[in-house]
């Protein structure tokens, strides 16, 4: 009779060996093969995402008659902004299940199907399937978004001199579907239906999932899994955790049936529970005895950084929606004559970020040590966030309340975005996961997605202030505010640099 503990080690043994073939190989670009497989879903899985949530917005604000839902613009971008939320929010939650339950691959996996099914009942039009959908969506993009970078960097050994280069591939997978999403998914649902743009987010991640399993044996990881599932227990973690899951779900179908008033209280709630998560979170950190005191000090700048990434994606998450409904009802979207579909726009920060991410990287390389402080770039990154929606409240303000703006208005602000978007985000989580506790290493992504649902907890109540009348008002003051924060936190740079002592 096998004893079970030596077959165990044995199972583990296999997968360790599976795991090195898997990081030396070189047969893609000179990277393993499983970077083309992670790349391909990452495209499809951006493509999808973003593409079904150019579209939503608008759907949920079109009249009936024309295939939407008939919401009022304000109540149709709340709902936007709290699905938003609650997919964050999620990610936090599919993070843990795969550290500590299955694992990254079947935790991705699971994720891309749950994701595919919601889109294709998205595609299906009625109201019962949409709000079905919204809520597979949620909980499927939760379990896959926070796992899929974590298999990139399993491809790889601590030492491999690949590892920046194969990110970099990666992260550019993510920026050619968020391009192609708006493209394609915006165009079919603006000019021939809503649901032909969600079916084609659908096609996108079922291609996504499929050459995903058919890449699966190039993927690395697999000692983990086995020792994650080999030691799971069903402790008061895991149904707390079930529980949170069915907490988001419920709360995502409950869409379906309240009437409106009903809806703003339930966005109420989100937006109150993404406000709690990271404040709790910090909170934990900040009293924890494992917490030294070295470490305790760099809670402070933490904090801030994390307050710059609230404040720009403040500006940046309103691309689903206010900005969405400016271009769509007061931009003049044509060129030369030729007219094109409102949600085009939102591609242009991923070509911002697509021609300008090389040029960022050689930049730093070559500037070296007389490279800008991390905070420094933090502050930059949100200036240009706050610059974005000046941009815009500027155009509003020299056009005229009723008139419509001139299409470089809205170019301008995306390529702020864009920017703001690519020196934030990078040096953001650079620093956090420098700067995050080390008995709190694990969680640095939780709090950096916590920090992302309360970005779009506090869009879900501002958004509802959005009108076309006080447009240069609504923009204006938001973008003042994000700017100052920026001026204010490169400002304290200095100061902020004593204080990490982690940070270089």
């Amino acid at each position: 009779m096998d004893n079970p503990a030596s077959t165990a080690g044995d199972r583990f043994v296999r997968e360790a060996e599976r795991d090195r073939a898997v990081q030396q190989d070189r047969a893609f670009l000179g990277h393993p093969r499983g970077l083309a497989t992670l790349f391909g879903l990452e495209i499809w899985e951006r493509f999808s995402y973003l593409g079904f949530q150019a579209i939503l917005a608008l759907y949920f604000a079109d009249a009936i008659a024309n295939g939407g839902m008939g919401f009022e613009e304000g109540v149709a971008s709340s709902i936007v902004a709290a699905y938003g939320a609650l997919v964050y929010l999620l990610s936090i939650v599919g993070a843990w299940i795969a550290d500590r339950i299955i694992g990254t691959y079947r935790t991705v996996l699971f994720g891309g199907i749950i994701i595919a099914a919601g889109h294709i009942f998205m595609g299906i039009p009625a109201a019962f399937s949409t709000w079905f959908g919204l809520a597979l969506i949620v909980l499927g993009t939760g379990l896959l978004k926070p796992n899929v970078s974590t298999k990139v960097g399993e491809l790889y050994s601590s030492e491999d001199e690949r590892r920046d280069a194969g990110f970099s591939i990666y992260y550019s997978g993510i920026n050619i579907g968020a391009f192609l999403g708006p493209i394609i998914a915006g165009w079919l649902g603006q000019e021939i239906g809503w649901h032909w743009g969600f079916g084609a987010a659908a096609v996108g991640m079922i291609a996504g999932v499929i050459q995903y399993v058919l890449g699966s044996t190039h993927l690395a990881g697999n000692e983990a899994a086995a020792r994650i599932r080999a030691a799971f227990r069903a402790d008061r973690g895991f149904w707390a955790t079930i529980g949170l899951i069915a907490a988001a779900v419920i709360a995502a179908a409950l869409f379906t049936v309240l009437a409106e008033d009903g809806i703003n209280a339930l966005v109420n709630v989100i937006s109150i529970v993404s406000a709690i998560v990271p404040i709790v979170m910090l909170v934990l950190m900040a009293r924890s005895p494992k917490v030294t005191k070295a470490e305790r000090a760099n809670l402070m700048p933490y904090s801030l950084l994390l307050i710059a990434l609230v404040a720009y994606n403040l500006m940046y998450f309103q691309t689903g929606n206010t900005l969405n409904f400016m271009a769509l009802n007061r931009t003049e979207n044509s060129l030369f004559g030729w007219g094109y579909p409102s949600t085009w726009y939102i591609s242009l920060t991923a070509i911002v970020e697509i021609i300008m991410g090389p040029v960022l990287a050689l930049l730093w390389v070559k500037l070296g040590k007389r490279q800008p402080h991390v905070a420094a770039k933090v502050g930059l990154g949100t200036v240009f966030g706050g610059a974005a929606f000046l941009v815009v409240a500027l155009g509003a303000s020299v056009s005229g309340e009723a008139a419509m703006l001139s299409a470089i208005w809205l170019v301008i602000c995306y390529i702020f975005l864009g920017l703001g978007d690519l020196v934030l985000q990078t040096s953001g989580m650079s620093a956090t996961t420098k700067l995050a506790p080390r008995a709190f290493a694990s969680q640095t992504m939780a709090v950096w997605f916590a920090a992302m649902a309360l970005s779009q907890g506090i869009q879900a109540q501002i958004v509802k202030f959005f009108d076309y009348d006080n447009a240069a008002l609504y923009f204006g003051i938001q973008g003042a505010l994000v700017v100052a924060y920026g001026v204010f936190l490169m400002a304290i740079t200095p100061w902020l640099k004593k204080r990490m002592t982690l940070v270089g």
